[in-house]
């Protein structure tokens, strides 16, 4: 049979953002380092940074040659914040033979579907933030696949990758918490043998916080000795009133004081599969839910277990950390900062 694949037209020079989000302290400069790819040979121009009123880029352009298809290079350039606190688009753009172009190049290759090549353009967004953190190395049992690592990096954590066979007391033992990715428990098959010495590592004071899971393939216990049960509620309303009900508990004051504020500029919605029910150790942090219907208490909760804590948490970090809204940023640093 004839093969068929649609032409397309792509830039000589493709350009990516290293980190997607980078966070600076008011008035802190910082490096943003952008990738070029060539897409053909001896492609050569000047590359920049672009940025809106207010921040600031040095060099305004730095020179490039690629002496063949596929080579690859990476630019850093030096950004600087405004001293109030803003979230900015930064964009990257190439000048080639009088030319400018500014495109990103993502394959999307499967074997049941024709190759698909998206072109959007190189952004990224910079976060200028009152964002305080304690402790430094922070551990990351991956589930079904988020960006809350990369977050945690940016926050200024050493983030190292677990895995089952990591969770033992001689590699806990130097975390200062463990952060459980997305659907972890209904994706991995090496949690449950592993629980007991997680909570040992709580019991001696390490923080432990899990994302949100589904119904899916849970089996009863899964949280032993927490008695946790989902539902399928969720909160669609990314601008949803939020009802703050323990305002003096740390996961609200501890190192950043958390206020209403900070839940504006979420994005797609608050969170889902909250809790229905749950331990009478756990403290329910605050309340959301969409209009008309009844506000779930279920999407932040905090326990102490021995000199640990442990926090479950429903709220859709793996949206709102990679679209980098500020106050999920401070929301999150208290959680990982939990008992430091």
């Amino acid at each position: 049979p004839t093969l068929r694949r649609r032409l397309t037209v792509i830039a000589p020079v493709s350009l990516r953002f290293i980190a997607g989000v980078r966070l600076f302290a008011p008035g802190a400069a910082r490096p943003v380092t952008v990738e070029l790819t060539a897409a053909r040979a001896r492609a050569a121009g000047t590359v920049q940074l672009d940025a809106p009123a207010g921040w600031t880029v040095t060099p305004a352009s730095q020179p490039f040659r690629l002496a063949a298809p596929g080579e690859h290079a990476r630019f850093t350039f030096t950004v600087t914040a405004p001293a109030q606190p803003a979230v900015a688009p930064l964009g990257a753009s190439v000048e080639v033979n009088g030319r400018r172009f500014d495109q990103q190049r993502v394959e999307v290759r499967y074997d049941h579907l024709p190759l698909q090549l998206l072109q959007p353009p190189a952004r990224a967004k910079a976060v200028s933030l009152e964002l305080a953190t304690r402790g430094r190395h922070v551990g990351y049992l991956p589930g079904a696949g988020d960006d809350v690592a990369a977050a945690l990096e940016q926050m200024g954590y050493e983030v190292t990758s677990l895995t089952g066979a990591d969770l033992t007391p001689e590699r806990l033992r130097g975390l200062d918490a463990v952060v459980i990715g997305i659907r972890a428990f209904n994706v991995r098959t090496d949690l449950a043998e592993r629980l007991p010495t997680l909570f040992a590592y709580l019991d001696a004071g390490g923080t432990v916080v899990a994302q949100y899971n589904t119904l899916d393939g849970l089996r009863e216990g899964w949280l032993a000795p927490f008695h946790l049960r989902l539902s399928r509620d969720r909160v669609t309303d990314e601008h949803a009133p939020v009802t703050i009900l323990a305002p003096e508990h740390p996961v609200l004051t501890t190192p950043n004081r958390i206020t209403a504020a900070d839940f504006e500029g979420w994005v797609q919605e608050r969170g889902l599969y909250f809790p229905a029910q749950w331990d009478e150790r756990f403290t329910a942090i605050l309340a959301t839910g969409d209009v008309g219907e009844t506000p779930l208490e279920g999407g932040l909760l905090a326990a102490r277990y021995g000199k640990g804590y442990f926090v479950y948490t429903s709220l859709a970090w793996f949206r709102q950390l990679p679209e980098a809204v500020p106050g999920a940023y401070r929301l999150f640093a208290n959680l990982v900062s939990l008992g430091k």
